[in-house]
């Protein structure tokens, strides 16, 4: 409970500190790892290096 709500409150507090809309980062994210991104390169995928996608805003 408290464990998985301090994650998530971490994840939107990270994305609002890097202009990142945390919808958008999350569904951008999960639809990425689900078509196949490398885990070589899941650096990519953190919200400092988060591009935008489709409907957030670039850090």
């Amino acid at each position: 409970g408290a464990a998985n709500w301090a994650r998530i409150a971490s994840l939107i507090g990270t994305c609002k500190m890097n202009g990142v809309e945390p919808f958008a980062y999350l569904k951008t994210t999960l639809e990425r790892i689900a078509a196949g991104h490398p885990q070589s390169r899941l650096d990519e995928l953190l919200p400092w290096n988060f591009d935008g996608g489709p409907d957030g805003v670039s850090g």
